[in-house]
């Protein structure tokens, strides 16, 4: 699929990154019943599947992958909003007297969040050490394993010629693995919640659903080989809202930390699918709507400061309400996202198609 520019663009991927930053916000201003772990859990799906869709174009287009220009490119894309936000952070958390004396627990979180391994200093010692409304990060943490990672293994099963299908099987066949561990987690070792739910070993699976829908039937770009419009419309859909729906309803603590992440990561697939191939059928359209998929564009800082916004509220203001905390919250991290979109992030996406560019 294309835009009009010519460049490679797939309909509807900005307009879930909107959704899924609003439901993570809803859930963070305190809105009862709102998952924002299943919004962390769809972008997880939608990173595996974009980058290794790239991947996988770069490998058909020239038979290679240049590991130095994906690493810049990631570096380019997501290092200067995080560290900015994190420089934000901390100066508000010393203005605001949460770092007033500031302890050697305080500076070991700092640096898990600086060097990626935030998520199992959480599992470790939780995230009350951290800067305000810097927990979001270990999402993040996770998300740079995955791409430190994958970019060799998925070269590795190219080079060994494995078709589309076998590499499929095998990120599914990991999936499985991931749920296995978990179940030995929770139901052998008893873990607790935060050592399933912040950890890249008990996570990795929500990213490698989405990397199985890239390689075997990607709706964007496997046209020849995708499921009927009937079926995927009028059965698989249904069934994956069906399937999201109850591992939203269920409340069972044991299931949540083992079966959930799976069945979310098989719901999405022809949720997904749908969304990419039919962005003008029914809700999706709402996905493609221009300011919606604005919204999806400043997904990433959004999804980075809006909790440091929404803490700096509660420490200084307490007595706002819900309600006006929540506007000025969303205003706010609206005008502070726009602004690291316009002077950090396109700066170094300018970066990223001089130097970086396929």
């Amino acid at each position: 699929m294309t835009a009009k520019s010519g460049k490679f663009f797939i309909p509807s991927l900005d307009g879930i990154r909107a959704v899924a930053v609003l439901i993570v916000f809803l859930s963070h201003i305190g809105v009862k019943y709102v998952p924002g772990g299943f919004g962390v859990t769809v972008f997880f799906f939608l990173s595996g599947y974009l980058i290794t869709t790239l991947l996988r174009r770069e490998h058909d287009r020239s038979n290679r992958i240049d590991l130095k220009k994906f690493y810049m490119r990631r570096v380019l894309r997501i290092l200067p909003p995080f560290y900015l936000v994190l420089f934000l952070a901390v100066a508000a958390s010393w203005l605001v007297g949460v770092y007033s004396n500031f302890s050697a627990l305080q500076l070991e979180a700092l640096v898990s969040q600086f060097f990626h391994f935030s998520n199992y200093h959480n599992v470790q010692y939780g995230n009350q050490y951290m800067a305000l409304g810097t927990e979001v990060y270990w999402s993040l943490a996770v998300e740079e394993h995955f791409y430190l990672l994958f970019p060799l293994f998925y070269i590795l099963l190219r080079r060994f010629k494995t078709g589309a299908s076998q590499q499929a099987y095998i990120f599914l066949g990991i999936c499985l693995l991931v749920l296995l561990w978990r179940c030995l987690l929770v139901y052998g070792m008893g873990a607790v919640y935060e050592r399933i739910f912040f950890a890249t070993d008990t996570r990795i699976d929500s990213i490698l659903f989405g990397c199985a829908m890239a390689v075997a039937g990607n709706p964007a770009m496997e046209h020849d080989r995708q499921i009927s419009e009937r079926n995927l419309k009028w059965l698989l859909l249904p069934m994956g809202l069906v399937l999201l729906s109850v591992t939203l309803i269920v409340r069972d603590n044991q299931l949540r930390d083992t079966l959930r992440y799976t069945v979310q990561g098989i719901a999405l697939y022809p949720i997904f699918m749908a969304a990419i191939r039919f962005p003008e059928w029914g809700l999706f359209k709402v996905l493609n709507w221009n300011w919606v998929r604005f919204v999806g564009v400043l997904s990433y800082s959004l999804y980075l400061v809006h909790f440091v916004v929404i803490k700096v509220f509660n420490h200084t203001m307490p007595e706002l309400g819900f309600v006006a905390t929540a506007l000025l919250s969303l205003v706010i991290s609206f005008a502070i996202s726009y602004g690291i979109y316009r002077f950090a992030e396109v700066p170094a996406a300018k970066l990223k198609r001089r130097y970086a560019s396929h």
